[in-house]
């Protein structure tokens, strides 16, 4: 199925860029950068930090200094900060000096991104150090990176949950035959917790304890018992406070999400052609990206649509790694990237 297609410019490398996080994938290497997707910035908007860096800074920095995820919802909220922070991490990821002489990347979008955020996307990468870039669909790029038989004759089903948007995917000969993307993601998830701690118990916690919850406690299925003390500010004294949290709890706060991400399965299930339907649900469906990761959400998908599932191997890692083959045998996947 692989066809070689050496490097024209430089490095060949495969990006996720997401809403949280960034692996890139580099040709004969594999993984070579995983960081957060965030910028922190002075008062004079000059960058201090990017990558883990500047998540560190998070919420234990002076009021100068402001953290910012230039992407929102797997799309280009801000053009300059993108760019900057893609250029950082070709940097680190390949050298300076590989960047300058020129990279060629595929880079993964959401299937929910218009045509003006594709673009935006393709400026902020050249502008990076990619004098070629192409884009392709986040789960077409976790199929091939999870190693599913997509140039099959038979439908495979693919969900891609990332830290902004869940995007679902029929893929049959090597191409999409249906898809359907929602924002709805990691951080909606942990949106969800810190509205649940502000209006229930009166306090506030920051994005990086919400997170922490939803590892620790959260789950897409009732009925465990897990407990979880977690500080944060009284609004009303304005203090430091601790309190306790339940997994059940959790659960109702964050059951909203994940119906949002279910919504998404079942609108592509509702849209595909009984021949690709009967064969996914004798192959079953696979779950990659970090959303995956949430507790019992397999288990959750499976009983609602009737269709077992299986998280893939390394699902942090599936996009990239899709990617970076697609980059490898452009000839090959140029046309069939969604």
């Amino acid at each position: 199925m692989h066809f070689s297609f050496a490097g024209l410019f430089g490095r060949d490398v495969g990006i996720d860029l997401g809403t949280v996080n960034t692996v890139i994938s580099k040709r004969d290497e594999g993984i070579v950068l995983r960081e957060r997707s965030a910028i922190a910035l002075d008062l004079e908007k000059r960058v201090v930090a990017a990558g883990d860096d500047a998540m560190l800074m998070l919420g234990r920095t002076p009021g100068q200094v402001q953290v910012i995820h230039p992407l929102q919802d797997g799309v280009v909220a801000d053009f300059r900060l993108c760019e900057v922070l893609l250029r950082y991490f070709l940097d680190k990821a390949i050298g300076r000096a590989a960047r300058r002489a020129g990279v060629r990347a595929v880079i993964c979008v959401p299937g929910c991104v218009t045509d003006v955020e594709k673009r935006a996307l393709e400026e902020a990468a050249r502008g990076a150090g990619a004098r070629t870039a192409f884009l392709m669909d986040e789960p077409v790029a976790a199929a091939i990176g999870a190693g599913l038989p997509v140039d099959e004759a038979a439908g495979t089903l693919v969900v891609d949950i990332g830290g902004g948007t869940t995007d679902a995917a029929v893929l049959a000969l090597g191409s999409v035959v249906n898809k359907h993307s929602v924002r709805a993601g990691g951080t909606h998830i942990d949106a969800a917790i810190m509205q649940h701690i502000r209006q229930t118990y009166g306090m506030t916690i920051g994005a990086r304890t919400a997170e922490e919850i939803k590892l620790a406690i959260g789950a897409a299925l009732p009925g465990a018992s897990h407990n979880m003390q977690v500080r944060g500010r009284d609004l009303r004294t304005g203090l430091p406070r601790t309190l306790e949290l339940a997994s059940m709890e959790i659960y109702r706060a964050i059951l909203p999400q994940i119906m949002n991400m279910l919504s998404c399965v079942r609108a592509l299930l509702s849209t595909t052609p009984p021949e690709l339907s009967a064969d996914i649900y004798e192959r079953g469906m696979c779950l990659t990206g970090g959303g995956a990761l949430l507790s019992g959400l397999g288990e959750f998908f499976a009983d609602e649509t009737g269709i077992k599932v299986y998280v893939a191997p390394s699902p942090l890692d599936c996009v990239a790694e899709g990617a970076r083959i697609a980059v490898e045998n452009l000839a090959f996947y140029r046309n069939r990237a969604g």
